[in-house]
């Protein structure tokens, strides 16, 4: 039946002519394992194009749902993890298997004439490569995507002339938002991805025009070697290779969880994806005036260089020992990227537009006059946003923007500072300072209060007026736990690390280090605040989002321990917006670490990663022992031992 299906076939479409053309090959110095570059990029480009569809029926282009559609198919989706953790390992794979390949063909001198269009393909399919990972980053909507599109884009946005064009086109405005999600996500899926399609054909059609050049020696290149089945056997050989790493790193070592993004956190060190880091460390260098070298000078070098190599080494000779020059340049080439790029990751931001770490900014300001509640929170607010940065108050601050000190004395409205806040172009236009409109009208609401409550130096210290805001400072005794249910956080795959960062921040100095507790609370019913690490029985769960549920009230709404009058009270940080709902489940997911459970626990593996693995080393140790027996069978058939078939 598969012979007539065959032959009905072959009249109607020349398949054996297309056959003979990309497997009958004679290649001068016969088949090598240096040639499977090209078979393994090839293969992961399948991978990404495979696995980019299968997520697209789980994906949800919203920044609103983006992450969370993500972390549905990586934790509760059967063989999601694997869908997922082939596709995040394979665009890793597939950028260092571009570079490798194109390093070999450089030393190999294959991109000499007449293989000139081949290389040119090559290096456009690198570019195109690289800015699919640029773009693939952020489609998640987390915080490592999230940051590493804006500082990208950022960079952008420095080139001369047309850089601010650039900035706004990638992001659809001022700000990262939902536009800029849309656009990266048609740049990655559609236009990109056809670019992409479109030049391996190029380059796969240019490499079969003029074959494999061969090894530069003389002699070895008059052995001469055939595509099939030699060169295919190795080519499946490696291909199995790269494809158990992968399935290996998607078991073992899972796409990092950095959380939601969250635009308001400060905890979070902005830097872009791995291979962008060289040009994130080589812009640090150039300052000022010297920045355009930097964003346009270095990067155009880079691909001007490898665009025109082969015009540039126009001499027959391939030997790498005989090109001492070019072979130099391409040592220094390498280095140069590798060593930036080793920098660009241990190094911290030169330039942020927010703080960077915790305690980068003050917690309070000097102003010794009381603050409403609401004006505290908008204190706290503007601390945590880039404002400042750029603006000063009563001594402390930046001198990018205007001194803030006696706002209230300005006689603007409620409603011009309240359109300052959302969009400061409509009242300049060239004005440096971003449209903050991931505020919501609450967050608003409280900076205004803020600004409108400074009215420069003088007055009573703060503190020294009876307030309206309560207690200690603040607004009135927070409700227990329970009067209201968890909040969004409960819902979020948060990082637990960086949800570390945020428990030595904010929760310490009370539940003590590591949440071991012991810390005194005279005045409560048990004498000291209870310890996180060991949490009370009620509140464990070994189901992550049970856990999260349970302990969620009591971060969002906070709670006032029994006894007849607690020294420390738990403070409501989702209810005073002093936690963003990101790092509330940040936080929660180190308060689960702390008690040995996984927050990003994997709820439907469909078969358990390690297992699976297992079974995939089986299955192609299995098949590869059919096929070793093929291939010899086939070379024989090859070299006349065995009769043909009929």
């Amino acid at each position: 039946m598969l012979k007539n299906l065959g032959e009905w076939l072959a009249e109607r479409w020349p398949v054996r002519p297309m056959l003979r053309w990309s497997l009958e090959e004679e290649i001068a110095g016969g088949s090598s394992f240096w040639y499977t570059l090209g078979a393994c990029t090839l293969f992961t480009f399948v991978v990404q194009v495979v696995t980019g569809v299968w997520q697209l029926f789980y994906y949800v282009p919203a920044k609103d749902h983006a992450y969370d559609s993500v972390m549905y198919l990586r934790l509760q989706v059967p063989f999601g993890w694997l869908i997922h953790g082939l596709h995040y390992w394979g665009a890793n794979a597939f950028v260092v298997l571009v570079a490798l390949h194109a390093a070999r063909v450089f030393v190999w001198g294959a991109y000499k004439k007449p293989r000139e269009l081949t290389w040119l393909a090559g290096v456009a399919l690198l570019l195109l490569v690289l800015s699919m990972t640029f773009t693939g980053a952020l489609l998640a909507w987390d915080e490592l995507g999230y940051w590493a599109a804006e500082v990208g884009t950022s960079i952008a946005g420095t080139v001369p002339l047309i850089g601010d064009f650039m900035e706004r086109v990638l992001r659809g405005g001022a700000t990262m938002e939902q536009l800029s999600l849309s656009r990266f996500f048609g740049l990655h899926v559609a236009i990109l991805s056809g670019l992409l399609a479109l030049f391996i054909g190029i380059h796969l059609l240019a490499f079969r025009q003029f074959r494999s050049a061969g090894p530069w020696n003389e002699e070895k290149r008059k052995r001469i070697g055939w595509f099939w089945p030699d060169q295919v056997f190795k080519d499946l050989a490696a291909v199995t290779v790269v494809l158990l790493a992968l399935v290996a790193l998607s078991a073992f070592v899972p796409a990092q969880i950095s959380g939601p993004a969250d635009p308001l956190d400060t905890t979070y060190t902005p830097k872009p994806e791995w291979n962008f880091l060289f040009l994130y460390q080589v812009l640090k260098l150039f300052k000022g005036p010297l920045e355009p070298v930097g964003t346009v000078g270095v990067p155009l070098v880079l691909a001007l260089i490898l665009l025109l190599l082969p015009f540039l080494d126009r001499r027959e000779e391939r030997n790498p020992a005989r090109r001492v020059v070019a072979m130099a340049g391409g040592v220094v080439f390498a280095g140069f990227l590798i060593a930036f790029t080793v920098l660009g990751y241990y190094s911290h931001p030169g330039v942020s537009a927010r703080p960077a770490r915790p305690g980068a900014a003050p917690r309070s300001l000097p102003i010794p006059w009381p603050l409403s509640a609401s004006a505290q929170k908008g204190e706290k607010l503007f601390l945590r946003l880039p404002c400042i940065k750029c603006h000063t108050i009563n001594g402390v601050g930046g001198s990018v923007g205007p001194n803030l000190s006696g706002e209230a004395g300005r006689g603007r409205s409620r409603d011009w500072l309240r359109q300052q806040v959302r969009n400061a172009k409509s009242h300049f236009p060239r004005g440096p300072m971003p449209a903050f409109t991931m505020l919501t009208d609450r967050q608003v609401a409280n900076l205004v209060d803020f600004l409108s409550s400074l009215r420069g130096a003088g007055g009573p210290a703060r503190g020294s007026e009876p307030s309206a805001a309560g207690p200690a400072g603040g607004e009135q005794a927070p409700p227990a736990a329970g009067a209201k249910g968890p909040g969004p956080a409960a819902s979020m795959v948060g990082d637990p690390e960086h949800g570390g960062l945020l428990f030595a921040q904010e929760c310490r100095r009370c539940h003590g280090p590591g949440g071991a507790g012991q810390v005194l609370n005279p005045g409560s019913a048990d004498g000291t605040v209870p310890p996180l690490k060991g949490i009370d029985p009620e509140l464990f769960s070994k189901d992550p989002a049970r856990f999260a549920a349970h302990i969620d009230g009591f971060i969002q709404h906070g709670s006032k321990p029994e006894g007849p009058n607690p020294a420390l009270l738990m403070p409501a940080f989702g209810d005073t917006g002093s936690l963003t709902q990101p790092e509330i489940a940040h936080l929660e997911a180190h308060l689960l670490a702390l008690n040995g459970v996984n927050r990003a626990q994997i709820r439907n593996a469909g078969v358990a990663p390690p297992i699976f693995f297992l079974w995939s080393v089986g299955a192609f140790g299995a098949a590869w022992l059919g096929l070793g027996g093929w291939w010899v069978r086939l070379r024989r058939r090859r070299a006349g031992a065995l009769p043909a078939e009929p």
